[in-house]
């Protein structure tokens, strides 16, 4: 079983929602990205099951997603939240030839956040799985939020953020900006965990 994340055009969510189910799917939800959202494709699909999105776009008859990779866990939380809540992902790519130590030092900055930002509820690390969906992108950071503004405000406005995280995302800091400028940052409303205690 595998978990996916996959970028889509911002129409037809719910068709992709329900293309994938039956034996062997464990969750299915799409949604179109909110305003403040940057660099994805307008909308946001997130699959646990045993094959790929393509596979279940193609059999329901729809446009292939636009970009798609299989996640490869790292570490996660899961926090209880009733109702719908806000699901963010962020994509991100190493610079090639980073030394493991620095990878993994940004890694436990990102995965110290929920300690700090309390507005933070289910959280997941992963690197994405190179075998399975070869890829520009190197680690997924996602988070599940009551309302925007648990993501909006206290977490991009933490202190933790700006001073511990951020450093890693800025070229100019000598032996700390590891990450490449081009980001997908992107967020949505989901009726129903996407990030599970499974």
């Amino acid at each position: 079983m595998t978990r996916w994340v996959t970028l889509l055009p911002d129409h037809s969510t719910d068709a992709y929602s329900k293309a994938a189910a039956g034996p062997g799917v464990l969750g299915s939800s799409a949604a179109a990205d909110l305003p403040g959202s940057f660099g994805g494709t307008g909308a946001t699909w997130d699959v646990t099951a045993e094959r790929t999105p393509a596979d279940f776009a193609a059999e329901a008859g729809l446009p292939q997603p636009l970009d798609t990779v299989a996640l490869a866990p790292v570490r996660g939380g899961y926090a209880p939240l009733r109702g719908p809540r806000v699901k963010r992902t962020l994509l991100l790519a190493v610079r090639p030839g980073t030394p493991r130590t620095l990878v993994g030092q940004l890694e436990a900055d990102l995965m110290a956040m929920p300690e700090h930002i309390s507005t933070i509820r289910s959280w997941s690390l992963s690197r994405v799985d190179q075998t399975l969906t070869p890829s520009h992108w190197t680690h997924v950071w996602e988070q599940e939020y009551a309302d925007v503004q648990g993501l909006t405000g206290e977490y991009l406005g933490h202190p933790f953020h700006w001073t511990c995280v951020d450093r890693w995302f800025d070229g100019e800091i000598p032996g700390a900006g590891i990450v490449e400028p081009r980001l997908v940052h992107v967020f949505r409303w989901s009726p129903e965990p996407v990030l599970t205690s499974r």
